[in-house]
């Protein structure tokens, strides 16, 4: 019989890959791959040749069976484009599969997204909530974040570039101007970690490129003091001072602070001055 090999690749710098993965993609039968392009890169650079095999969107339930049938007297390896399988990737049809099945799952530990940021996030690691990649409609985000607000511990999030600055805009509008460690291109040369407030993070992030994963930091005990007017002037001051339109400011500053908007676009009329 043989065993099913969950392996962990690397999030972006082929280096981190374990000796143990390595070893184990070398001796199965097999590779199984997100994309087999992305996969074909690790292997080759460590001139392993093992045979691959796409499993992917819709090709995925059609290989259960082969894959199933191969495990019978042979060892298969499933590695998703990085990371960990089935964390916000494929994987979990054929560990379920295979397990009911009766063949052996290992899992070969590897590089995370979520624990690399949450260890340069510099806040509570004791417990956090990994809530993956929120919903792409609007009205699903938001109820989704929504239900975070109270939550005490940190939260990571996973986004990609087409939806960064929509996600950043909802956060500030459910858990007000929290602090935030966004992590872009996590292990790969252009490595950013950036460390400050959703309204800076959004003042920041301009044209956003590369993939990121958001940590932020818990809900507060106590529920924090209301926003005062000095401190609406000093965002929309900051915001005017790095070229933000005036309705993109005033809406900006309205979600962070909960004055009204009447008065903050009062207020950004007073900063111009």
């Amino acid at each position: 019989m043989g065993t099913l090999y969950i392996v962990g690749t690397p999030i972006g710098n082929l280096e981190d890959v374990t000796a143990r993965a390595l070893n184990v993609l070398r001796s199965v039968a097999v590779v199984a791959a997100e994309d087999t392009r992305v996969t074909r890169k690790l292997l080759d650079h460590y001139n392993i040749t093992t045979p691959f095999t796409t499993y992917f969107g819709s090709e995925m339930r059609p290989k259960i069976a082969p894959l199933l049938a191969l495990l019978k007297d042979k060892d298969v390896a499933f590695c998703s484009d990085a990371g960990m399988p089935s964390v916000s990737d494929p994987g979990t049809d054929l560990v379920a599969a295979a397990a009911e099945a009766g063949f052996p799952v290992v899992v070969i530990p590897g590089p995370s997204s979520v624990t690399t940021a949450l260890a340069a996030s510099g806040f509570d690691g004791q417990q956090f909530f990994f809530a993956g990649f929120p919903p792409h409609r609007p009205t699903d985000r938001r109820k989704m974040l929504a239900n975070l607000t109270r939550q005490r511990a940190t939260l990571v999030f996973l986004e990609s570039p087409h939806h960064f600055r929509d996600t950043l805009k909802d956060m500030l509008q459910a858990f007000g101007n929290r602090n935030v460690a966004v992590c872009r291109e996590l292990t790969k040369l252009h490595e950013e970690v950036f460390r400050g407030t959703v309204q800076e993070a959004l003042t920041h992030f301009v044209e956003p490129r590369g993939e990121f994963t958001i940590v932020v930091k818990g809900a507060p005990e106590e529920q924090e003091a209301p926003a005062s007017p000095e401190d609406a002037s000093a965002l929309l001051a900051k915001l005017r001072k790095d070229g933000t339109r005036a309705q993109e400011a005033v809406d900006q500053v309205t979600q962070a602070t909960g004055l009204r908007k009447r008065d903050v676009y009062k207020l950004w009329l007073e900063t111009g001055e």
